[in-house]
């Protein structure tokens, strides 16, 4: 027995010493990533507005947007300071407007709602999958992930599914799926700022609504516009 707890204290002294002399390690001998990669992971919220819109269109309530994904970075020069980054995203889109959608999904009609009907909701959602790529300069290192940076790209969306819906307390009506939304939605965006916090702005060029939404034989347009924040994870 004796003999046992010599050898069970010998056991504990040696792995002590040895952690002892593992933390103890210079610092010039800790090896750094020199191929090191930012910004793989991003998450956004964004306030959604729109532009080219017909007369007497307006928005109300606050109307927002979700945004999330991957983005693989394939940096451009040797200080790792330029790069480009594809990538795979999922967003949600939510617009509150005054723009009435009736019928059915075969046979959407558009109008524009009178001033001062009562309505408690009107609005369009959309749930897309994205696929941006970007051009990235920022000022990081190896030893920090405290940087600035400008990131500029192109987004192509597809549109999952789409949703209208118009409730004023004696009717609600929903459309899933109207083909005048436009499947493919192309748009430029740009991300700025430093470290956690940065500001984020896009513009669609494609319109919401193909031609075939028109009101008095005048296409719809409706181009998105976002301005929100976005986080970048490593």
């Amino acid at each position: 027995m004796k003999k046992q707890l010599l050898f069970f204290f010998c056991i504990l002294s040696f792995a002590a010493i040895a952690q002892e002399t593992e933390l103890a390690l210079p610092y010039p001998m800790i090896e750094k990533d020199s191929l090191y990669r930012e910004d793989q992971f991003y998450i956004g919220m964004t306030y959604n507005m729109i532009g080219n819109s017909p007369t007497a269109f307006s928005q109300d309530k606050f109307s927002t947007g979700f945004t999330a994904g991957v983005l693989r970075d394939f940096p451009l020069n040797k200080e790792r300071t330029f790069a480009i980054a594809p990538g795979l995203g999922f967003s949600y889109q939510n617009y509150n407007q005054n723009m009435f959608i009736n019928g059915t999904a075969a046979n959407p009609v558009y109008s524009i709602i009178p001033s001062g009907t009562y309505y408690s909701k009107n609005k369009i959602e959309e749930y897309l999958l994205d696929l941006p790529i970007e051009v990235r300069w920022r000022t990081s290192t190896m030893e920090s992930h405290k940087f600035w940076r400008v990131y500029s790209g192109v987004k192509m969306s597809y549109v999952l599914a789409s949703r209208s819906q118009y409730a004023d307390g004696q009717y609600n009506v929903v459309i899933k799926n109207n083909p005048d939304f436009n499947a493919l939605q192309l748009g430029v965006y740009m991300a700025m700022g430093y470290n956690t916090w940065n500001f984020y702005g896009y513009y669609g060029l494609t319109p919401l609504l193909s031609k075939n939404a028109t009101i008095q034989n005048k296409p719809i347009g409706l181009n998105a516009i976002q301005l929100g924040l976005l986080f970048y994870i490593l």
